[in-house]
């Protein structure tokens, strides 16, 4: 009998509860479904920030959360679609290889909300694109490296070179050049975006020929740096912790500003086409210099004093980092 009459009661008190409009279960029924379609593994830094950021909507009980890595290209079209199908309300991925047939899932889905990595514009009604425009801790962090360089020579390790890292490689080399302009560059892509092993042997070779400092923008190009004692800046993630002898400085991106937007707007009603790179800049805290952390004592305090003032004036609106998307080319001789 007692178990009985503990039910009867925990009904009506649920009874109450929904007639009261109980908030805990109001929420419950407001979770948005989310999707993710990423083409590498969860720990790649591109998709790890985007991954990161929803994981924290997740665990602030926001959001319902399921990803999807490691996807092919020729899958792609049909993850996007079972997520679609499933009741997602808001998919998010990178589409920089399969454009079309991303777009045209969207399309197909017009009540769906998509936010993709993208070289390209925004499609209505649905589509929104962002990217990691980062380069304004980029190019601080080329002026920590041109500071930090003994022989004047910087290796670049970079995946493939499109726009989005084209941008960053470019602003690193301006900020480097504006306090060395002594600095040449070697420049190499690697034609993935995930291949440590191809990457740590593109750094070797600009070891072997002079290089001091690594820019990071693969994993791999770190390691390379370590085993030969030479430095490294750190791209997208904060590695400092795995290589403190070794990694200088890093220019983050935090994806959370791009993803609470979207979220944010999904749920109001209100998500639209448009383009969300403008969330990874530094006022609105999308990207950031790492702090320096192991080095704060090891950079010239000359090139600290600079990179402060600099980063005073991004964030005033005083200087701008010119947003270049052209392919980098190697300067050393």
């Amino acid at each position: 009998m007692h178990a009985r009459r503990q039910l009867i009661v925990r009904s009506i008190a649920v009874a109450a509860a929904l007639a009261a409009g109980a908030p805990g279960l109001a929420l419950a029924q407001a979770k948005l479904k989310v999707a993710a379609v990423y083409t590498v593994p969860f720990e790649q830094q591109w998709v790890g920030r985007i991954h990161k950021a929803l994981k924290a909507a997740e665990a602030r009980g926001e959001i319902e959360y399921k990803a999807t890595e490691n996807v092919a290209n020729a899958d792609y079209e049909r993850v996007m679609r079972e997520y679609a199908t499933a009741g997602n309300q808001l998919i998010l991925g990178e589409v920089f290889g399969v454009e079309a047939a991303a777009r045209k899932v969207a399309k197909d889905f017009p009540k769906v909300a998509f936010l993709m990595g993208s070289s390209l514009k925004p499609q209505a009604p649905n589509f929104s694109v962002f990217d990691n425009y980062i380069q304004e801790p980029a190019y601080l962090s080329g002026m920590v490296a041109g500071g930090m360089t003994k022989t004047n020579k910087i290796g670049m390790v970079g995946g493939f070179p499109i726009p989005e890292v084209n941008r960053l490689m470019n602003a690193f080399m301006a900020g480097a050049k504006e306090t060395n302009p002594k600095v040449e560059f070697s420049v190499s892509f690697i034609n993935s975006w995930f291949d440590p092993p191809k990457a740590k042997e593109a750094a070797f070779a600009m070891i072997d020929k002079g290089a001091d400092v690594m820019y990071a923008e693969r994993f791999g190009v770190s390691d390379a740096a370590k085993e030969k004692g030479k430095l490294a800046i750190g791209n997208v993630i904060d590695t400092q912790a795995q290589y403190p002898d070794t990694v200088v400085a890093s220019a983050l991106w935090n994806f959370e500003p791009s993803a609470d937007r979207a979220i944010k707007l999904v749920k109001e009603g209100k998500f639209a086409a448009e383009d969300y790179g403008p969330y990874s800049m530094m006022k609105h805290k999308g990207s950031e210099l790492a702090p320096l952390g192991t080095f704060e004592k090891k950079v010239p305090a000359e090139i600290v004093s600079k990179v402060k003032a600099k980063q005073a004036d991004i964030l005033a609106g005083k200087f701008t980092v010119k947003v270049d998307d052209g392919q980098p080319k190697s300067t050393a001789k």
